[in-house]
């Protein structure tokens, strides 16, 4: 029937729905409205009050930089998180969600400067206590800004409890967590080469790192070698190459590396060979080379492409063609890497001699087989220098520029990345460049993640944390600090995804020890002392606790103001020298590392948090970034992983799926989109997508989801309007008496209760969402709502039928509302509100429906069949629209046969079936009619069912619409009208 009628008597007879809930969001007016309730409510702690006694659920928060504005990823992540919080909390558990902030390090620092210099004030003119208090305040007007976009989204978390790594107790807690690796021998100070950002002037962690293409030059030189000077380490061998192989006697030979890095030449001290690669002596005229002999036909093509020829050979299926030497006699013999070692060479333009080492590194994927090494700069090339008794030699200042021990003195004073045009005109000068000088190579290059400029390998003095050193046996601990780890992501730790856990898996698998010092000012000292006398290091596990326990009170500018005394314990003195006058330890921590003790600073402080914790949430750059160095700070300090799930998810990229950029112009900004659309359906987008890969983001999208979130509010506006005199305590009807219809909705609902709660446990937010979409479309909208509007609207208003319509709606609405509640919380509150009876002053305090698991398989059974018929029918009733023979279905009656099975099924349920398919009257014929239309229905047996729509009989019921004979009889109205009445 429609909701109007042209006779006002009788409309004013009708049930008709009428709500005060709204139809449309006015989601910017709503939200601010329910987040001034929830915060004068206190929701949030009522709730975790609610679940004191409960489960606890551990969720620390991955701290955001304090700098800058939040963009879209932060609101993906933010939003992520609160669906954890808030379904963890309405399943009954006590998750107590501290959101945290990483405040120190060099973007705030640079920051800061910058607003130095905005203002005219010239920071050296500032003590390091008033920059140190400049920083703080920055990054603290910064945690407000964000903190709001946060709240607006409509996030729970204990607001008034955040952590913030500059905070005095957070910084004591992670001096204690450096105490307690020191105790295990893991911390040590070395030169070694590391990251080096020239820019900002200061060394890089891994996860610092970022990759992008970029052009640098491509160099063949030519190291020609000679007799070895005895007593030189490694020890040379005093015979030349030439003599120690009878075909290259007489001859000059040189060896041949391939490097894009020329800046780094002048420090080379040796030439790599793998000691199982077979390398070959090739006759190049007025030089003999040496490469790796699979690689010969590649380097000629570079350096002497007129030796090569292509030569074509049959094959199956056509000819094959390759590169062949002109002259293969030119091949002079082969030696394996082994017998190359020790062999010496004068540096092509220093006044030095190398020598030939032997290295697992080298490798046939690019280059000669044999490599320039400079351990001052490269990991793998430090790594032979420490095994050969080789300098750690490093000409190059912080800055980026060579210092005065360079050769030649030309380059003294040059960038490096400025020497490479002069390098690579000496080597032409001095006849060792082997290809065209102007040749270039566009490669994957390592560039700092802050100021995006390329970077270094440097060797410094840094301080690192051992990978493989052995833990201090004394705390029954005999592995390593990698072997460890790889122990717990293998067998403790679950990850979502799975390929989360061979992620990070190889990433500590292969990373060097950790660098943890910085050389720069905002952040958490090293407290470590440097003898005077020797230089060596000094490291103290009892005066990082005292130094901890100075800066809980008063901060970390202490360790700077306050006299050493204050912390060294009684008679320190250097272990290698014995020398009394030691000095503090200038670099600070790692931000990384700072971030990484969140887990002994803020869940093991906290009484309701806990260690482990049970869910760390970030996106997948955090495996080289956060998950890793908290996992390596924990394994290192406490034995084990900080957590026992890991969740990962994408990057927001653009509707083209392109990265969202500032240059490109496609970032969003979640205050933004909230201001136009509403924090909802931020949070819908989170919700919609599958977060495992990269969430797409664009206006589009959003106003789709838009038309999603109005079917789901219309759904349960409906199911409000029809409740405006429903009372649960006196009208509820118990489900075992509810109609068949109403049960099966039920059955339905107890289905979507229960994929929906397993999708909240397994983080399948996703599944969530269109699990309650598609029952909120389909099985209510499009088969309850539209089959039982008639007895809602038309039947008698306390009669039996319409109170079980109305249980069912509310028992749909309590239930749905509060599975909606994690994600769409402004509305599920605002349902809430209007829900009749309601058993909880907020949604989030009722918690979430539980599946009873109970349902009758025949009356499923018979639904699906009966559904099967009412889709068949439809079909023929838009048919017959289409033709004119009706105008609204209950302007029709429909005829049917079915075969024996099948029609023992249908006379079951005549009485029904014109409620169920909104007809007037429904005939059961015995035999088909000519015109009949035969349709497939999953009716019992084998058989057919067989359709014809003719017009109703009667006249129209001025109350309902549906046609009755009695009316065109001269009745007022319809029998079911006229019980209604009575």
């Amino acid at each position: 029937m429609s909701d109007a009628s042209g006779d006002s008597r009788w409309k004013q007879t009708l049930n008709l729905p009428r709500t005060d809930f709204p139809m449309k969001g006015n989601l910017t007016q709503l939200e601010p409205r329910i987040l001034a309730r929830w915060e004068a409510e206190d929701t949030y702690r009522t709730l975790l009050r609610k679940n004191a006694h409960g489960p606890r659920f551990v969720f620390l928060d991955g701290p955001p930089y304090a700098n800058g504005e939040l963009h879209a990823g932060h609101a993906l992540n933010h939003v992520l998180k609160d669906i954890v919080v808030k379904s963890r909390n309405m399943a009954g558990l006590l998750c107590a969600f501290r959101p945290g902030w990483d405040c120190h390090g060099l973007p705030i620092e640079q920051a800061v400067e910058k607003r130095l210099r905005e203002r005219k004030v010239d920071r050296r003119s500032l003590s390091r206590d008033e920059f140190l208090a400049a920083c703080r305040e920055y990054a603290t007007e910064y945690i407000g800004i964000q903190a709001v976009v946060r709240k607006r989204m409509g996030n729970f978390a204990l607001w008034d409890e955040p952590y913030r790594t500059l905070d005095f107790p957070y910084e004591a807690q992670e001096l204690r967590e450096l105490a307690r690796i020191a105790r295990r021998g893991l911390i040590y100070r070395r030169k070694k080469a590391v990251y080096w950002c020239i820019t900002d002037q200061t060394a890089l962690a891994e996860a610092e790192v970022e990759y992008e293409d970029h052009r640098s030059p491509s160099v063949y030189v030519a190291f020609r070698t000679g007799p070895g000077t005895p007593g030189l380490l490694p020890e040379r061998r005093r015979e030349p190459l030439s003599e120690a192989f009878p075909a290259l006697r007489g001859r000059e030979v040189d060896l041949v590396v391939w490097t894009t890095t020329p800046w780094t030449l002048p420090a080379n001290l040796a030439v790599a060979a793998h000691p199982t690669l077979e390398y070959v002596f090739y006759d190049l005229g007025a030089r003999v080379i040496v490469v790796a002999k699979d690689l010969l036909a590649r380097v000629l093509g570079e350096i002497a492409p007129d030796h090569l020829a292509v030569k074509t050979l049959a094959a199956a299926g056509g000819e094959v063609s390759s590169a062949a030497l002109v002259e293969p006699r030119r091949i002079l013999g082969y030696a394996a890497g082994k017998d190359l070692a020790g062999f010496a060479y004068r540096h092509p333009f220093v006044d030095r001699q190398g020598v030939v080492v032997l290295g697992e590194h080298v490798t046939l994927e690019q280059g000669t087989g044999l490599v320039h090494t400079a351990p001052g700069h490269g990991q793998e090339d430090y790594d032979i220098g420490v095994q050969y008794g080789l300098d750690i030699y490093n000409p190059v200042r912080a800055d980026g520029r060579y210092d005065d021990t360079v050769e030649p003195p030309g380059l003294r004073g040059v960038k490096v990345f400025d020497a490479n045009p002069r390098i690579v005109q000496l080597l032409v000068d001095r006849g060792v460049l082997l290809n065209k000088p102007t040749d270039t190579v566009e490669h994957s290059y390592p560039h700092c993640w802050r100021c995006h400029n390329p970077i270094i390998f440097r060797a410094t003095p840094q301080w690192f944390i051992a990978m493989d050193r052995p833990l201090d046996t004394t705390g029954g601990l005999d592995a390593t600090l990698r072997g460890m780890a790889l122990s717990e992501i293998d067998q403790t730790v679950t990850w979502v995804p799975e390929w989360g856990r061979s992620r990070i898996r190889g990433m500590v698998e292969n990373r060097p020890d950790w660098c943890i010092s910085r050389q720069r000012t905002w952040g958490v000292p090293i407290p470590v002392l440097l003898c005077e006398g020797c230089g060596e290091s000094v490291v103290s596990p009892e005066l990082m606790e005292r130094v901890a326990d100075a800066v809980e009170k008063e901060g970390t500018g202490v360790w700077y103001s306050a006299p050493l005394e204050r912390f060294a314990p009684s008679g320190l003195k250097c272990e290698s020298c014995g020398g009394p006058a030691l000095r503090k330890e200038t670099d600070i921590v790692d931000v990384w590392f700072d971030s990484a003790c969140a887990f002994a600073a803020v869940s093991e402080r906290w009484p309701d948090m806990g260690l482990p914790g049970d869910l760390y949430l970030e996106g997948s750059d955090q495996h080289r970034g956060w998950f890793q160095s908290s996992l390596l700070v924990s394994v290192a300090s406490r034995g084990h992983a900080p957590y026992r799930e890991v969740l990962t998810h994408g990057f927001v990229v653009d509707g083209e799926g392109r990265k969202m950029s500032k240059s490109v112009g496609n970032t969003v900004k979640p205050e933004k989109l909230i201001q136009q659309m509403g924090a909802e359906i931020v949070r819908l987008w989170v919700a919609a997508a599958d977060y495992r890969d990269d969430v797409r983001l664009s206006e589009s999208i959003l106003r789709n989801l838009a038309e999603g979130y109005r079917k789901i509010r219309n759904t349960l506006r409906y199911a409000l309007s029809n409740l405006y005199d429903f009372d649960p305590a006196k009208d509820a009807v118990p489900e075992p008496e509810l109609l068949p219809l109403d049960r099966w909705v039920m059955a339905r609902l107890d289905d979507v209760v229960a994929r929906v709660r397993r999708a909240y446990d397994e983080y399948d937010f996703h599944l969530v969402y269109h699990a309650l979409v598609d029952f909120c479309g389909s099985d209510l909208s499009a088969l309850h709502f539209d089959i039982s509007k008639d007895r809602l609207y038309t039947w008698k208003a306390s009669g039996h039928a319409r109170r079980s319509g109305q249980s069912v709606l509310h028992r749909v609405l309590l239930d749905v509302t509060r599975l909606l509640a994690p994600v769409t919380s402004f509305t599920a509150e605002e349902v809430w509100e209007h829900l009749p009876a309601r058993p909880a002053p907020s949604v989030f305090l009722a918690g979430l429906p539980v599946a009873t698991g109970r349902r009758d398989p025949v009356l499923m059974e018979t639904f699906d069949r009966l559904f099967s018929v009412r889709s068949a029918v439809q079909q023929q009733l838009e048919a017959a629209r289409r033709d004119k023979l009706i105008g609204s279905s209950l302007e029709a009656k429909v005829i049917l046969h079915a075969d024996v099975e099948g029609r023992e099924f249908l006379v079951q349920h005549l009485r029904e079936l014109p409620t169920l398919l909104i007809v007037s009257q429904v005939v059961l014929e015995k035999e088909p009619t000519e015109r009949m239309v035969r349709t497939p229905a999953a009716l019992p047996g084998a058989g057919h069912l067989a359709i014809e729509i003719r017009k109703a009989d009667g006249a129209k019921c001025p109350r309902c619409w549906t046609y009755a004979p009695e009316v065109a009889a001269g009745a007022d109205v319809c029998p079911k009208c006229q019980e209604a009445l009575s």
